[in-house]
């Protein structure tokens, strides 16, 4: 019987890596409340847990005397005679008698059960808060086997992995049993065991990719001093390195990009620049703001403040969609920054552009208001100015800019 009821539990050990120590002290706790339980809580026992065998031995000791008051710590000298005593005992020694299982009742032994199965899934849930816990800021590959409204399920290791909304590629749509690369962010002891939650937003993630892709960084010769993400869309990562021959920027893209392009393939198509790392700030600020070009720039190292100048075609690659651009070069630099635009002076612009080939930018009705007006190419308009254009009656100050904006642009393209 008591093999039957310590098997399961054995391969549980097996399975989840548990000490077997830790569990003989389990069983034997558990099998001492029912000792206690059917005896009394100042019952005198002890209980031996054999791990090889499987088997439980519960040894129960009572006093022997003439006259019984307890008979659960008690025995007296007459049924010790009877039941054949060989050992010569006498009244105040011990008598030491082996339990059966089975004498304890159905109720009792199905307590145990019960008592063994909660402590072996707290010991469980324990291993595993311990193991993952231990993984915070790592890498993992696991596969999706659950996608919902807030959060996406992963599984590694027969364990669940959370990974949050916000924790999300915004543009990634994973399907179930994708393969996902991801950072442990945050182990936590929720009501019902371990949470583990993991991110795809991580700066950590870019960083172990690279480390993956790139044999010098995790060799350590070239070093990482920063990552900037705004995920699934751009991402900036400074580099420098310790070895003068090689070259860090290329050593990260690769031969003909294939580095690069295996982590911007796991990324959702992240742009990702790599920047080689200054220790002058204003080279430095210059580099991170690219693709687009510094004209000039200006820093206050006290205030951690920047001014850069730059031709009105370069601007908006500075700033970037929705000053995504900007935003990574400040947050990577620790530094505000402010663009100044320099106008192109007229003059040297060579080509003009015919105002109806700009009808459909401009809208119809601002193309005619412009012609009638006696406008008919975009330098026109460009030297009339702001202040010449808002005296025309039908137009007021946003639609000025509009125009002038539309315009300015399509000389920049050029």
């Amino acid at each position: 019987m008591s093999v039957e009821l310590i098997e399961s539990f054995a391969q549980m050990v097996r399975e989840k890596g548990i000490d077997r120590d830790h569990l003989a002290g389990i069983i034997e706790e558990i099998f001492g409340i029912l000792v206690k339980k059917r005896y009394s809580e100042d019952a005198n026992f002890k209980v031996l847990f054999n791990t090889d065998k499987g088997e439980i031995e519960i040894f129960l000791y009572r006093e022997i005397v003439e006259l019984v008051t307890d008979p659960n710590l008690q025995i007296s000298i007459a049924e010790v005679t009877e039941r054949g005593n060989k050992d010569e005992l006498e009244v105040g020694d011990d008598f030491i008698e082996k339990l059966k299982l089975l004498s304890f009742g159905r109720r009792l032994i199905t307590f145990a059960k019960q008592s063994l199965n909660q402590r072996i899934r707290e010991l469980e849930k324990e291993i595993i808060f311990n193991e993952y816990k231990e993984m915070e800021g790592e890498l993992l590959i696991g596969d999706v086997y659950q996608v919902n409204k807030h959060n996406i399920l992963i599984n590694h290791n027969k364990n669940q992995l959370v990974l949050p909304r916000e924790e999300q590629i915004p543009s990634e749509k994973p399907k179930k049993k994708d393969i996902m690369r991801v950072i442990v962010k945050e182990v936590v002891k929720g009501p019902k065991g371990p949470e583990i939650i993991i991110s795809r937003t991580s700066n950590l993630l870019l960083k172990k990719l690279f480390e993956i892709e790139v044999p010098e960084i995790y060799d350590g010769l070239i070093e990482i001093k920063g990552i900037v993400r705004k995920p699934g869309e751009r991402a900036k990562i400074a580099v420098s390195s310790q070895d003068k021959r090689i070259d860090p920027v290329g050593a990260c893209i690769g031969m003909k990009g294939v580095r690069i392009t295996s982590i911007v393939r796991e990324l959702c198509n992240e742009n990702i620049d790599v920047i080689p790392y200054s220790d002058d700030i204003k080279v430095f600020i210059t580099r991170a703001l690219s693709p687009g070009k510094v004209k000039k720039i200006e820093v206050d190292t006290k205030a951690k403040k920047a001014t850069i100048y730059a031709d009105s075609d370069q601007v908006e690659r500075i700033i970037g969609r929705g000053g995504v651009n900007i935003n990574l070069a400040i947050r990577l630099t620790g530094y505000e920054i402010d663009v100044i635009r320099e106008e192109k002076p007229l003059e040297e612009y060579e080509d003009d552009i015919e105002l109806i080939d700009l009808k459909k930018e401009l809208g119809t009705e601002v193309y005619e208001i412009l012609i009638k007006n006696r406008f008919d190419s975009a330098l026109e308009v460009l030297r009339a100015g702001k202040v010449k254009l808002m005296e025309i009656e039908e137009l007021n100050e946003e639609e000025v800019d509009r125009i002038i904006s539309i315009i300015q642009s399509e000389f920049d393209e050029d």
